[in-house]
């Protein structure tokens, strides 16, 4: 795929995100760089980081009761493949990465319109000081964009953060 399809394929997709979100397009203008802090969350709730399960899921704990919780908007190779049982490439790296980030730390969650995904756990854009981990994974290379509307506000910057971690070939796109 030539590069001008690809940014035709970005900006479709980027696009498409913002029309499903409901986003204003001014606020992410295609070619503009990603923000450098992102906004701070509206209403997080405060919980630690009890430990990290993979890539894009963390255990935690809210005024004394656990909860699992899955990342939105991102996906990482899983640690146990349900069809190998084996870890798929690149899954224990971004175990690594997402328990640099998040273990033993008290994160801020922010919900988008989901409460929880089919298995329960709950469905957060996940903060540090002031940086989100979701995006954060995406940047390094660890996870990729994965979109499953309605929970799609921070799509737009997802996509422009995966596309510059291809260019420049960082995380798991290194090896492709």
């Amino acid at each position: 795929m030539t590069l001008r399809l690809r940014s035709r394929a970005l900006a479709c997709l980027l696009l498409a995100a913002l029309i499903l979100g409901g986003c204003d397009l001014a606020a992410f203008p295609v070619g503009a760089p990603a923000p450098a802090v992102l906004p701070t969350p509206v209403r997080p709730v405060e919980a630690r980081v009890a430990y990290v399960i993979d890539g894009d899921s963390i255990a935690v704990d809210i005024d004394g009761r656990r909860f699992q919780v899955r990342y939105i908007g991102v996906d990482t190779p899983e640690l146990h493949d349900e069809n190998t049982g084996n870890a798929q490439p690149g899954a224990q790296e971004a175990a690594n990465a997402n328990r640099a980030l998040v273990s033993n730390r008290i994160v801020r969650l922010e919900k988008d319109v989901s409460e929880t995904d089919r298995y329960g756990r709950l469905l957060r854009y996940v903060w540090v000081g002031e940086a989100m981990v979701n995006a954060e994974l995406v940047r390094q290379g660890y996870a990729q964009v994965s979109s499953f509307p309605p929970d799609v506000r921070h799509i737009p910057l997802f996509l422009q953060l995966q596309a510059e971690a291809q260019q420049a070939r960082r995380g798991l796109w290194a090896a492709r």
